[in-house]
């Protein structure tokens, strides 16, 4: 790696440190600042002053704002994001340990699934622009994209679960259990509902990066050497037609893995959105911030990744993203 490259990308480490720490500021600021009184919401009203002052104590609510930030920020930085202060009192990291992958797996399983239905699609319907296959593609996304996910959620679970039985609705399987036909039999579903929605906008932005692509010089060219449509598709137009579709994959699975709420409720899964919910609702407000600054954490991190491969799927950016 050359010089400049080099210093590139230090720059970049350096900007995502930043964001970062902007990211912890605000997660810090965005529950310290709600209204109300924590140790109210723990103990219940009519207790006597003397216990909320020493749950306060015990919470570190009485020292100032600077130095609650960043003692908890020393915390987090070793790895210690606290912990619960609603019974068993378990330590956050363990929660959140326990939690994500729950999460990442349903986001992850979607997102596979929408690539694999999405990229065939987008890539007929560009290539026969304007014909019957892409007219009937487009209503059917279109139509996709109309149906709320919890809809969508709500008739997978009436029509494959309570009618024909095929799918459990309950009784999570995690992979480490040994089971991994069961866990994707439980899997499926909730991934499945997921992935409708993101395969529609999948579809339609590919294909409207593809038709683009399709009438540049050099697929002419492979098109007046005799190349067959699938190879100029997949080997000459697809990945220089990525840039949106990745993009968009990128702020799909942060987005997934912290707002998947109401398909964990529809199918009972221990994920990140019903442990946020579950602490929200509780009064748990060092779960809340170790979640929310995971969900955080991560979607940056994805982000930033994203951001970096742009020089790999078009060489001519490198010198503006390595």
């Amino acid at each position: 790696m050359s010089a400049a490259a080099l210093r590139r990308l230090t720059l970049r480490v350096l900007e995502l440190a930043g964001v970062l720490f902007i990211v912890s500021v605000g997660v810090f600021s965005l529950v310290v600042l709600l209204p109300g009184d924590p140790a109210v919401d723990i103990l219940g009203a009519g207790r006597p002053p003397s216990e909320y002052a020493e749950l306060r104590h015990d919470m570190g609510l009485d020292q100032p704002l600077h130095t609650r930030y960043f003692d908890w920020l020393g915390g987090v930085l070793t790895g210690d994001l606290g912990r619960s202060v609603v019974p068993p009192q378990s330590e956050v990291s363990d929660r959140v340990v326990s939690a994500l992958p729950v999460s990442a797996e349903i986001a992850v399983l979607g997102l596979l699934i929408a690539l694999l239905i999405a990229v065939p699609l987008a890539m007929w319907s560009a290539y026969r622009e304007g014909g019957i296959a892409d007219r009937i593609i487009g209503a059917g996304t279109f139509a996709v994209l109309s149906v709320p996910s919890f809809l969508a959620g709500l008739l997978l679970v009436m029509v494959m679960v309570n009618s024909l039985g095929w799918f459990p609705r309950s009784e999570w399987v995690r992979i480490g259990d040994g089971d991994l036909l069961g866990n994707l039999h439980h899997a499926f579903l909730p991934a499945l509902t997921v992935a409708l929605v993101e395969l529609a906008m999948f579809a339609r932005v590919l294909r409207g990066d593809l038709i683009v692509t399709l009438r540049e010089d050099f697929i002419l060219a492979a098109r007046a050497k005799g190349m067959s449509p699938l190879r100029i598709l997949f080997s000459d137009a697809l990945r220089p037609s990525s840039f949106s579709l990745v993009t968009l994959l990128g702020l799909s699975l942060g987005r997934l893995i912290g707002s998947t709420v109401i398909v964990e409720y529809l199918f009972s899964l221990p994920g990140m959105g019903s442990l946020v919910v579950n602490a929200a609702n509780q009064g748990d407000y060092p779960m809340v911030q170790g979640a929310v600054l995971t969900i955080a954490v991560i979607y940056v991190v994805i982000n930033a990744g994203i951001d970096f491969s742009y020089g790999y799927l078009d060489p001519r950016t490198r010198r503006v993203h390595v």
